[in-house]
């Protein structure tokens, strides 16, 4: 029986969704749920190369193309253009209906996260959502949930996130960083690997 039946991940960016909670992406995906994916894509800066990265690190998680959303939006602009992203959250709401979302973290400073996190927990009022850890850009994070995810889920968020050779001069796209991350989280719960999440919202019924 699967607990979630739809969940929707939100990227601000793309690849933010996939270090976020690539592991449970990858997880619920192997366990049967139907996975959207809505991810924001800066179409003034960003090169069509990081849309073919995006694609085959879906690709590798489980995510069936007809369930990637993309929108373009101007990136670090995105409290101005905060209704859009609204409007565009209810109608997926509407779409889908998702039991589970996972977005960035309230705590997360990065101010497109913060615009998707807030407008996110306005549009989903009837969903159970979750605020993925980047520490990159979280001073504080409350480790309210944990998802157990195994090996082979592991290897597939790294694999994922491999395709991104576009990103991979940030320090934070490190094998090492993210499976030593996994491992902390994990070895919270007493498990081999975990993903770590903010309860913003649960509804059990």
């Amino acid at each position: 029986m699967k607990i979630f039946k739809t969940i929707l991940v939100i990227s601000p960016h793309t690849d933010d969704g996939e270090l976020g909670c690539g592991g449970s992406i990858a997880k619920f995906a192997r366990e049967g749920s139907k996975i959207i994916h809505l991810v924001f894509f800066d179409g003034t800066k960003q090169s069509a190369e990081i849309l073919k990265e995006f694609e085959r690190a879906n690709d590798v998680l489980g995510i069936p193309v007809e369930h990637r959303i993309v929108k373009r939006l101007d990136m670090r602009n995105y409290e101005r253009n905060r209704q859009k992203i609204l409007d565009l959250m209810i109608d997926i709401e509407e779409q889908f209906k998702p039991a589970l979302v996972f977005l960035p973290s309230p705590k997360d400073f990065h101010q497109d996260h913060m615009t998707v996190s807030r407008e996110g927990l306005r549009a989903f009022k009837f969903s159970t959502i979750l605020g993925y850890e980047e520490p990159w850009n979280n001073l504080v994070f409350e480790t309210s949930c944990f998802i157990e995810i195994e090996e082979e889920d592991l290897s597939k968020k790294l694999r994922a996130l491999d395709y991104y050779n576009s990103q991979k001069g940030h320090y934070y796209f490190s094998e090492e960083i993210l499976r030593s991350l996994a491992l902390v989280r994990g070895a919270q719960i007493k498990s081999r690997y975990a993903e770590a999440f903010e309860v913003m919202r649960i509804i059990i019924h």
